[in-house]
Order: structure tokens, then C-alpha cells, then sequence
């Protein structure tokens, strides 16, 4: 793969630390969620990879949509990354909602989702690593 760009960011401290995009544009104080034991008064990770996912997704319905000459420009997706233990370590899983506008009938939109999710480099990334469930609304 030729890389079109290429995000840099680096974290100190991991889960209870900061992370921080070379450009500076993204700067966010880092920490354990509440339900976990931490104090939640920060970002953590699984709540970013919910918005890059979430974000990415978007985007791909959107150029399925195009494709397809469907307008899904008013689709919202939502992203639920869940972590738990998994043996010694532990894993994620995702759910994805993905809410059509009223003018996309049920069909066309579930078509449309299962080809994003093909486009989608987070589902690619994702694919056969952890469970993505997809849900229309």
C-alpha cells in the first residue's frame, strides 16, 4: 500500500497519560474510565478509536451512497467499542448503529451498510480481529 497520509501521534503515560498529534492539533488529557477503576476525567482510547471508526465509516456509506446514487448524506453512525478481559489480556468489540435518513428504504440501506463495511479501512482493520456487529436503523 502507498500511503495517501499518514496520522503520527504519540502517548506518554499510557492509559492514565496524554496523547498528542505531531501537528498539535490533537492534544487530550488521557484516563481510565470510571467503569474500569480510573477517574474518567479524560479521554481514553476506546472512545477515540469510536470516533475515528464512527468517522470513517461515515464516510464510506457516503461514497457507497454516491456510487449507488443514493443520497446518505444526512446518515449518522455510531460507534460502540467495548473492552473486557480476554484470557490473560483483553480485547474489544464493536457495534456500529448506523441511522438512515426516512427517504432510504430498509433494503437499500442494509445493502449500502454491508458494502461500506467493505470500503471501510477500520472494518478492513478490524476484520477477523474482533466482532463488528452492524446495526441499521
Amino acid at each position: 500500500m502507498d500511503a495517501l497520509y499518514t496520522a503520527v501521534a504519540t502517548a506518554t503515560h499510557g492509559r492514565e497519560g496524554r496523547a498528542v498529534s505531531s501537528d498539535g492539533r490533537l492534544d487530550l488529557q488521557l484516563a481510565i474510565p470510571a467503569e474500569m477503576g480510573g477517574s474518567g476525567q479524560g479521554t481514553n482510547p476506546e472512545q477515540l478509536f469510536a470516533a475515528g471508526y464512527s468517522a470513517c465509516f461515515a464516510s464510506a456509506l457516503g461514497l457507497v451512497g454516491r456510487q449507488a446514487k443514493v443520497d446518505v448524506s444526512e446518515a449518522a453512525v455510531t460507534a460502540e467499542v467495548g473492552i473486557g478481559k480476554q484470557g490473560e489480556g483483553f480485547a474489544l468489540a464493536v457495534t456500529l448503529r448506523v441511522e438512515l435518513p426516512d427517504t432510504v428504504d430498509e433494503a437499500t440501506g442494509r445493502k449500502l451498510v454491508e458494502q461500506a463495511h467493505q470500503v471501510c479501512p477500520y472494518s478492513n482493520a478490524t476484520r477477523g480481529n474482533i466482532p463488528v456487529e452492524l446495526v441499521v436503523e
